[in-house]
């Protein structure tokens, strides 16, 4: 499928790029307009982009429809103050209903039951509930068109965080299965970050890996092992030692499959291939590499 976005509508190609892009973290966007009234909407164009100032961006498109704005981008506009506010799964269906289009100078959190905070640098209140919030100034709003569906960048420089204390680690870190986030996908769909939607991966060695250019074509070409599973591989500054691999030969799994398999070199890389994905899904990349040698 091939689509040119000046071919199809804005709404379905809103559909096809929120349903293929993501998780997406929700800002929950607290403001008041310049009568001191309160809103908070949540919204999923949203993510960080510096440390140094600290920088969030969010943005309230155009409603496509009938080419509106919405209350966040007027009352950032006009006090250029905003708190963002983390979701997670224990208010996910409050988020949910604050996103009702209410009239001007309703108050969402009377309306979804949330608590409201007072801040300590801005005047818009946060979420009591959430994990972290965000108290910040709007740096810049930068507006991406004029039609509907067009986005408002609101680029906002964080004065304030706000953890609760229950979700770090013993290590002082925030602990993902603790604050239990959820991102928002296509149509009705969400995604919690917890359980089995979690998964930790090395980052690249700072010496340089080989690379998977580097892996032996037997290995490379494996009919067992994953792209996935020839980058983490390849993510090794060297090959382990001929002694290393001797010596782990000796093993007696290795030693089993080497003489059931002697006279069957296919089957024994199968084998061997299989063996060293079951270390690579246990993150022991190391013993992977020592297995899938047995074969060289």
């Amino acid at each position: 499928m091939k689509v040119d976005p000046k071919d199809i509508s804005t709404g379905v190609l809103h559909g096809l790029m929120l349903g293929t892009i993501g998780p997406r973290p929700i800002a929950f966007a607290s403001t008041v307009d310049g009568q001191g009234k309160v809103n908070l909407s949540p919204y999923s164009f949203f993510n960080v982009f510096s440390s140094n100032p600290p920088t969030l961006i969010f943005s309230p498109a155009r409603r496509v429809r009938d080419n509106t704005i919405k209350h966040t981008l007027e009352n950032a506009m006009e006090t250029g103050e905003v708190v963002v506010n983390v979701v997670n799964h224990a208010i996910v269906e409050q988020m949910s209903l604050s996103s009702t289009e209410y009239d001007k100078g309703v108050n969402e959190f009377v309306k979804s039951g949330l608590t409201e905070v007072a801040s300590e640098t801005v005047k818009p209140p946060r979420v009591a509930e959430s994990p972290a919030a965000y108290e910040c100034k709007v740096k810049e709003v930068i507006h991406l068109g004029d039609q509907g569906g067009a986005g408002n960048l609101i680029i906002c420089e964080v004065l304030m965080a706000h953890f609760h204390d229950d979700i770090f680690d013993e290590n002082g870190k925030p602990d993902p299965f603790k604050t239990d986030l959820v991102g928002r996908m296509g149509g009705d769909w969400y995604c919690r970050a917890n359980g089995d939607a979690l998964f930790t991966l090395p980052k690249p060695l700072r010496e340089k890996g080989i690379g998977v250019d580097q892996i032996p074509d037997g290995i490379r070409d494996s009919h067992v092992l994953t792209g996935n599973n020839l980058g983490r591989l390849g993510n090794i500054s060297a090959l382990p030692s001929d002694e290393e691999v001797a010596e782990f030969g000796q093993r007696p799994e290795i030693v089993e499959l080497m003489q059931r398999f002697r006279n069957d070199r296919e089957s024994l890389e199968y084998h061997l291939h299989e063996h060293a994905r079951t270390f690579l899904n246990d993150n022991q990349t190391h013993m992977a590499w020592l297995t899938l040698l047995q074969a060289y």
